[in-house]
């Protein structure tokens, strides 16, 4: 059973009421179909109901069974927005702004999550990745622990001796182009949360760099040794090891060279790269050389499930992201 397979026989186990915030867009009102009629959900588009009816009925779609809310008009709006101010009248927020700023779909869906009306949310199809960080860090905060959002890709390699059976997380592949050697420990320890609670793997966590065990002096390697150890402080019951370099943290006749005392080397199935520029171009180059799925970016470090999607994403991309959703709030 593949990634995805798993992540929808979870779902279907323990619905969860999960928001779409854009869900007057097309791609929107097509996913909701589909994760209505295969039970992965309980959906909530957020939007003007006459235009979400009017266009789902030009698409041929049956949104039967699916709450629609409107903050413009939702009973609960109101109280949404003393909740929005609270939150934020710390920061200059009045009760007549938060009351205009909460009828913002994304603002008025991450208070629902905040406030336990709804389990999760996703949101990008037509929004920035900042569009949805930036209310999720005021509202709904990160988790104790985790000082900083960052963004995994879970990457099912076919045919590969690597990971576990091919599956591997890539972090931070999405959100933070330069993290500090704090904020470098802080996702590694969120990604390995995720391979846990996700992947059902028990994470092996390879800190990467071009240096392993002290092979190179440089300042880069200087902040992910810092990295690593600062992780390993903070959860030694985690299996955190580095620096590395990619083939000491996945070969195991290279790890035995470089790295023969290492719990992690020759065998990680977490790979935190130091930067997002190589996050980032090695979750492409691996995808398309090795014709890899790769599953997300999945936010992780939110106190609630809240997901990010490509504006080039596909219906199917958003049915598939709020299934992992559902599955993270459980």
């Amino acid at each position: 059973m593949g990634f995805m397979e798993k992540m929808w026989e979870l779902a279907k186990k323990d619905l969860k009421t999960i928001l779409l915030p854009e869900g007057e867009e097309d791609r929107n009102l097509i996913a909701a179909e589909k994760i209505k009629d295969n039970k992965l959900a309980k959906v909530v588009l957020i939007g003007n109901e006459t235009k979400i009816t009017t266009r789902a009925k030009e698409l041929n779609l049956n949104l039967d069974g699916i709450t629609l809310i409107d903050p413009e008009t939702y009973e609960k709006t109101p109280a949404y927005a003393k909740e929005l101010y609270e939150i934020r009248k710390n920061k200059g927020m009045t009760e007549e702004k938060a009351l205009q700023v909460v009828k913002d779909p994304l603002y008025f869906g991450t208070v629902m999550v905040k406030v336990g009306d709804a389990d999760g949310m996703v949101s990008g199809a037509i929004h920035t990745t900042g569009d949805l960080l930036r209310p999720g860090l005021q509202i709904v905060k990160t988790t104790p622990g985790i000082s900083i959002v960052s963004g995994t890709f879970v990457m099912q390699v076919p045919n590969c001796q690597y990971g576990q059976d091919g599956l591997l997380l890539f972090a931070d592949c999405a959100v933070n182009p330069n993290p500090t050697a704090e904020e470098l420990a802080s996702i590694a320890i969120a990604t390995a949360e995720t391979a846990k609670k996700l992947c059902g793997m028990e994470p092996r966590v390879a800190m990467l760099s071009f240096s392993t065990m002290g092979s190179a002096s440089h300042e880069l390697v200087d902040k992910v040794r810092k990295a690593t150890e600062l992780a390993k402080a903070q959860r030694p019951d985690l299996a955190i090891d580095g620096e590395l370099q990619l083939d000491a943290a996945l070969v195991k006749e290279v790890a035995e060279l470089k790295a023969p005392n290492s719990p992690v080397a020759g065998k990680a199935n977490v790979l935190v790269f130091p930067d997002l520029q190589a996050g980032n171009i090695g979750y492409k180059l691996v995808q398309r050389f090795a014709h890899a799925d790769a599953v997300g970016p999945i936010c992780q470090g939110f106190a609630k499930p809240i997901n990010d999607l490509s504006r080039g994403c596909s219906a199917e991309d958003i049915v598939n992201v709020v299934a992992i959703t559902a599955v993270q709030a459980q």
